[in-house]
């Protein structure tokens, strides 16, 4: 589930600054936050695999995707079981590690929001593969706490979190835009992540649905990418 200087999206308000500048002091004067506790934050698993291949490897599906703390590693490998059941072979892997490209069928490619944005890895991985990517059908997805609260303003808002890649590469027309809610565990964050989150109010849990992610995976996905 990359930071952007958009003073829009992100900003460190006064309140967040004192908040934060208040943590540290009070933690630093007790002795218990030292620069690695500061920073440190759990060991994060980020799915990867292949399936259905044994079954159909004409229809080939690369899903590809970036993620900060694991939640849409666990999207990415629901849509890719959703497509296997299908009979499609896909192959679900961390953007770091495709390759290859040019022998799927289609490809799907999601990444966390990130400070108001598709994170960086999954913006450069679209640009520098453009040529590939016109020539089979993509489509793209989104996973962030907007949604955590899935009213008609915040899905609005989620969707505009794809104009940048969609302005930056149009030769590329998604044959769909998933747009899921993620997953928040103070964890897995860093001390001042935790801080800044927990003074914006932002809520703890696992809000992905998985009906509709499995729906997304069906129509529009394997409908228009693969059928």
């Amino acid at each position: 589930m990359m930071v952007v200087n958009d003073s829009k999206i992100w900003r460190v308000s006064r309140r967040d600054f004192l908040v934060l500048s208040a943590g540290l002091i009070t933690a630093m004067t007790l002795g218990g936050a030292s620069g690695a506790r500061i920073s440190h934050a759990a060991d994060i698993k980020f799915p990867e695999g292949k399936c259905g291949g044994e079954k159909n490897m004409e229809k080939r599906v690369l899903i590809a995707y970036a993620s900060k703390y694991g939640s849409t590693g666990g999207v990415a490998d629901a849509i890719g079981k959703e497509l296997c059941s299908k009979g499609v072979a896909a192959d679900v892997v961390l953007i770091k590690n495709a390759n290859n490209i040019s022998s799927y069928q289609g490809v799907i490619i999601g990444s966390a929001i990130y400070m108001g944005k598709w994170m960086s890895e999954a913006v450069d991985f679209v640009k520098e593969n453009k040529d590939i990517l016109c020539k089979v059908p993509v489509a793209y997805f989104l996973v962030g706490m907007t949604l955590a609260r899935p009213t008609e303003e915040n899905r609005a808002k989620a969707l505009s979190y794809m104009d940048p890649i969609l302005k930056a590469v149009p030769e590329i027309k998604p044959v769909g835009i998933g747009t899921f809610a993620g997953t928040m565990d103070y964890n897995n964050l860093s001390w001042i992540n935790k801080k800044i989150l927990k003074s914006k109010g932002t809520p703890e849990g696992d809000f992905r649905d998985w009906n509709e992610i499995r729906a997304w995976a069906r129509e529009p996905v394997y409908a228009k990418l693969v059928r």
